[in-house]
C-alpha cells in the first residue's frame, strides 16, 4: 500500500477564483493560465475543471498547448513563449493555438509560412524580457502587412515587471508606454494583466486579462495573502504524521543537530520532504497544522521526512494528517518562511506525491 502523502485540488475552489478574476477584470476577457502543468496542478484536470467559464487558455509551450488538446478542450490556446522552431506555426494553425511572437527570428518563420495561424506580437514596455521595443513596432507592422499576414494579427500583449507592488510606478509607466506604441492600430486587440494587475484600482485590462497565480489560490500582492485578496485555496499538501516521541531537553533533532530541545518537547515526523517538492529552506518555526491545530516545523527538512512540534497538538498520534498547507495554513505564509513564493511551491511539487481532485 503506498504511502498517504498527497495534495488534494479543490477544483470548485480553482472555478471560484476563476469567477473573481473575471469580476474583477470588468469588461476584459479573463484567459486562463494553465502553463506548467497547471501550476503544479495537473493542466488536463485544470483546464478540463474550467471548460464552460474559460473562453481562451494561455500556456508557456506547444507541449502545454498539445495536453489541452488531449484533454479534448477546442478553445484558443495563446503560446506565451511564441514558438521556438519555424515548423511549430504549422502546428499552430492545426490546433487553433496562438503564438506570441516576440523576435525577429520568430517574424521570419511567419514570413516563410504559407499558411499561418492567428498571432500575437508582445511588446516590450519595459520588464526587458521579450519582446520589440515601441519604437521598433512600425517597422514590425510594415513587414507583416508586406508579408500579407494582418489579418491574422490578434493583437499586442505586454508584461508588468511591479504589479505586485502597488506602491510602485512601474506599472504606470509600462502601462502608458504599451498604450502610446500601440496607438497606431486601434482596431487590434491588447492583453496587460497577470494575475496582480487584477488587484491594482484602476489598472486598465484592456481586452483581455490573464489570470495565473490567482486561480489557484495563491497571492500575486506583495504584502497579501491569498485569502485578503478574497481567493480559496486549491491544493491542500497533506502527509501522514508516522511517528511521535519527547524529545528531551538539550537532544537535537535532524541533520547537522540544527534544533535542539529547550525543554522536553513532543515531536513527531511527516513523510514529506524536499523529494516530494517541499522546500528545503522551510526552517523552524514554519508552520503545518494536525486536526486543524497550528503547529510547526522544527530542524531541518530532509529528502523524505521532516520534524513537527506536537506541543500544540498533544493529542496526535501515528496516522494523523498533517496539513503542510491548505485551510488552515496558506501557502503564502509557507512561502514566506522558506524564502520564497507561492508560484515555487505549487509547481515544485513532485511526480511521487499523487494529486487527488474533488
Amino acid at each position: 500500500m503506498p504511502r498517504s502523502t498527497i495534495a488534494r485540488i479543490d477544483l470548485q475552489a480553482l472555478r471560484d477564483n476563476f469567477a473573481l478574476a473575471q469580476k474583477l477584470a470588468g469588461s476584459a476577457r479573463a484567459m486562463a493560465v494553465v502553463k506548467a502543468d497547471g501550476y503544479g496542478h495537473g493542466i488536463r484536470q485544470v483546464a478540463l475543471a474550467l471548460a464552460e467559464m474559460a473562453p481562451k487558455y494561455a500556456v508557456a509551450c506547444l507541449e502545454e498547448a498539445l495536453a489541452i488538446r488531449d484533454a479534448g478542450l477546442r478553445q484558443p490556446v495563446v503560446l506565451l513563449q511564441g514558438v521556438h522552431e519555424e515548423g511549430d506555426l504549422s502546428g499552430c494553425l492545426a490546433h487553433g493555438f496562438e503564438p506570441v511572437l516576440h523576435s525577429q527570428a520568430q517574424l521570419k518563420w511567419l514570413e516563410c509560412c504559407g499558411d499561418r495561424p492567428d498571432f500575437w506580437l508582445k511588446v516590450n514596455s519595459g520588464m526587458n524580457r521579450l519582446g520589440f521595443r515601441p519604437a521598433e513596432l512600425p517597422d514590425v507592422m510594415a513587414a507583416i502587412d508586406a508579408m500579407g499576414a494582418r489579418p491574422r494579427l490578434l493583437g499586442f500583449v505586454t508584461h508588468f515587471a511591479c504589479a505586485d507592488d502597488p506602491s510602485s510606478t512601474r506599472t504606470a509607466e509600462q502601462t502608458e508606454c504599451f498604450v502610446q506604441g500601440t496607438a497606431a492600430w486601434p482596431e487590434l486587440m491588447r492583453s496587460v494583466g497577470n494575475s496582480a494587475a487584477h488587484f491594482l484600482p484602476g489598472q486598465p485590462l484592456f481586452d483581455w486579462s490573464r489570470p495565473g497565480i490567482m486561480l489557484y489560490g495563491g497571492s500575486p500582492s506583495v504584502g497579501k495573502i491569498g485569502p485578503e485578496l478574497g481567493l480559496k485555496p486549491v491544493m491542500t499538501l497533506e502527509a501522514p504524521l508516522i511517528s511521535t516521541r519527547i524529545v528531551k531537553a538539550g537532544e537535537a533533532v535532524g541533520y547537522g543537530s540544527a534544533w535542539v530541545a529547550e525543554q522536553d518537547t513532543p515531536m513527531g515526523m511527516v513523510a514529506i520532504g524536499y523529494g516530494d517538492g517541499y522546500p528545503r529552506h522551510a526552517g523552524t518555526d514554519t508552520p503545518a497544522a494536525v486536526g486543524g491545530q497550528r503547529i510547526r516545523l522544527i530542524g531541518r527538512v530532509s529528502m523524505d521526512m521532516l520534524a513537527v512540534d506536537l506541543t500544540n497538538a498533544p493529542d496526535a498520534r501515528p496516522g494523523d494528517r498533517v496539513e503542510l498547507w491548505g485551510e488552515t495554513v496558506g501557502v503564502d505564509e509557507v512561502a514566506t518562511c522558506a524564502g520564497t513564493i507561492s508560484y515555487e511551491l505549487m509547481t515544485g511539487i513532485t511526480a511521487r506525491v499523487p494529486r487527488e481532485y474533488r
